[in-house]
């Protein structure tokens, strides 16, 4: 008996160690088939194992799901799921759509909890994330007709109507062509309140008075951003704008700019310090943003010279520039546009601002390179002071101050505070001023060139486990623990843009590394909701962010923000221990997500491994009280 227990255990074992050969060829090419050949409103019904050696040829037939694929990968694939979950099944937790109402939900935008909070200086637009018994455990549905988003560079012209079913603006700002519905399909004219004959040739007017084409302006700020046609037409110039608006009245400005694949987030200029580090962006825009520049002691201009590089530019149109001209169109009085001009230059001039120019309905300010003359003049006017706090980076959840941020010391009027940066392209691989002066604790030059060459490693390794990723299919991507940035330094080769993001709980806290890089990003604590609408990115990177957080929120809650964010059909690409991978993994099963671990771009013996997930297609559907409602 105990012969043929022994007989029957080397033939189990043997049969165990066939399969997980299969397995680790063919099923990982299956995954790169859902990663590569998933159709808009299609959930796959066969697979294929592209990229590797085919043991038989897949059916063409597509009327059945498993019985269509070839007779090996339907065997690999239902044996993986089978051993997979053996042990597990019957403690993964399966997630439920939650209600198609919130179908835009942003969870520290929700309009009806910014209720409760003070209307002064717009703090109750401002993040107020929800408390633990309003935390949602369900899957935030797409509308019932959504479709994969046109890719790049269509998207920047048109995106699906079904996808974003909100004509407010089409209406409202018919006159200024900021967005058209034609069909099925929205359409962005690029034009914009300020800039009638469209934003190129707004962008040509502002070419005319500063250089923007040599290199020198690189990252940019837009407030106030609309549907982010000024970001748009930045990108055909080499310059990366973030564009930021509120979740308010006008619907979805920041969704749609993220739909047409420009970089875009919800924001506001409030009581706070905006989610960046100092020094981040060669220029500020503001096009009719109704910020008041003017109020609360030129506080809002005060966090612009925060985030403004030494000798960066801010650009003004509308409200009250060129006053003389339109303030009867504005329905309001000469004085009062004097006046608030008068005081915006006040303001600016305290700054140590220099004014460039004024030409037509532009004025355009200049922020100095360094504080050497501007701490003469406040020995005799103090107002408003140079701040005293040596944190000028610190940015979350962090209140405004009435004072100018300093500058880094510097003995050379004509120095650049802090250290001047390449121009761009070059920009992005130099050593970044914070690492050459040694800011960033255990960071060197040599580490940094260190790390872009594990990155070109890592991208080639990426390329072979999801091979669209150079094709592409990624336009809007997210980097969860961004570091240095290496990662989006290594993507700019391809049509995509990388918000990086700093975890607030990072041990280095490298933002403003990474604007120096020419690179953009935000701060961000992954124990909250991300300050997005849903469905806006197509690809979701992060390593070592699991391993961060595990001691500090539910996994769970990461994972189905990161869900909510991501799009249909859209890849998640993290990196981490396997003990914590398998435990992201047990959650993702119960998601709608399809997953892969693999091997580190080191080999099989490294203890970091990669999980590679692809959210299925599916939408949410109308309600039965909803669907009797309307019949």
């Amino acid at each position: 008996m105990a012969k043929e227990n022994s007989g029957h255990h080397h033939q189990t074992e043997a049969r165990r160690k066939k399969l997980t050969l299969i397995l680790g060829v063919s099923g990982l090419c299956i995954l790169f088939y859902v990663l590569g050949a998933w159709q808009a409103n299609t959930v796959p019904s066969s697979y294929s194992k592209v990229g590797c050696e085919t043991q038989s040829n897949p059916s063409s037939s597509s009327s059945s799901s498993s019985s269509s694929s070839s007779e090996s990968a339907e065997l690999d694939f239902k044996s993986h799921n089978q051993i997979e979950l053996k042990e597990t099944n019957q403690t993964i937790k399966y997630f439920e759509p939650c209600d198609l109402s919130l179908s835009e939900y942003t969870p520290c935008e929700d309009r009806q909890r910014g209720r409760r909070f003070d209307r002064n200086m717009m703090k109750y637009r401002e993040r107020h994330c929800p408390s633990k018994d309003e935390l949602l455990y369900c899957l935030i549905p797409p509308p019932p007709n959504y479709k994969i988003p046109f890719k790049w560079p269509q998207s920047r012209d048109y995106a699906w109507y079904d996808n974003i079913p909100h004509k407010e603006l089409s209406v409202e700002k018919a006159v200024q062509n900021w967005i058209q519905v034609e069909g099925d399909r929205f359409r962005f004219p690029g034009g914009g309140t300020m800039f009638p004959r469209g934003a190129d040739a707004y962008i040509d007017d502002i070419a005319r008075l500063i250089p923007l084409t040599d290199g020198g302006i690189r990252t940019a700020i837009d407030t106030g951003c609309g549907v982010a046609s000024f970001g748009a037409y930045l990108l055909k110039r080499d310059i990366m704008a973030v564009s930021f608006a509120p979740r308010d009245t006008h619907e979805a400005q920041v969704q749609f700019a993220l739909e047409r694949g420009v970089p875009a987030i919800i924001g506001i200029m409030g009581s706070r310090r905006l989610p960046y580090p100092a020094r981040a962006f060669d220029l500020a825009h503001c096009s009719r943003c109704l910020i008041p520049w003017f109020k609360n002691d030129g506080l809002y201009l005060m966090e612009v010279d925060r985030v403004l590089r030494p000798g960066g530019y801010w650009i003004l149109s509308g409200p009250p520039i060129n006053w003389k001209q339109y303030w009867r169109g504005w329905e309001r009085t000469e004085e009062d546009l004097k006046k608030e001009q008068d005081s915006i230059e006040d303001v600016a001039k305290s700054l140590c601002w220099k004014k460039v120019t004024e030409k037509g309905d532009l004025s355009i300010w200049q922020k100095p390179l360094n504080h050497i003359e501007c701490k003469k003049l406040k020995q005799n006017n103090k107002s408003p002071p140079i701040c005293s706090s040596d944190n000028a980076d610190f940015a979350w959840y962090k209140d405004l101050e009435t004072c100018i941020t300093p500058l880094p010391e510097t003995n050379n009027p004509d120095e650049s505070a802090g250290g001047a940066l390449e121009d761009w392209p070059d920009r992005a691989f130099a050593v970044p001023p914070r690492i050459i002066r040694g800011t960033i604790p255990d960071m060197n030059a040599e580490k940094f060139r260190e790390d872009n060459e594990v990155w070109k490693e890592r991208i080639t390794h990426y390329k072979k486990i999801v091979p669209e990723l150079s094709h592409g299919r990624f336009r809007n991507i997210v980097d969860m623990n961004a570091f240095l940035g290496g990662f989006a330094a290594s993507m700019l080769k391809y049509p995509s843009w990388v918000m990086n993001v700093v975890p607030v709980d990072a041990e280095k806290q490298t933002l403003g590394v990474i604007y120096e890089r020419g690179l953009i990003g935000t701060y961000q604590d992954w124990c909250e909701g991300f300050s997005t609408y849903p469905r806006t990115y197509d690809m979701i990177h992060a390593g070592g962010l699991f391993s961060l957080y595990e001691h500090r929120c539910d996994l769970t809650l990461i994972l189905l923000e990161m869900d909510r964010i991501l799009r249909p059909e859209g890849t998640v690409v993290l990196r981490d221990n396997v003990e914590t991978l398998n435990k992201v993994e047990k959650i993702v099963k119960g998601m709608k997500w399809k997953s892969q671990i693999v091997d580190h771009e080191k080999g099989p013996f490294n203890p970091e491994k990669i999980l590679v997930a692809v959210k299925t297609y599916w939408t949410g559907q109308p309600s039965d009280k909803n669907n009797n409602n309307n019949n």
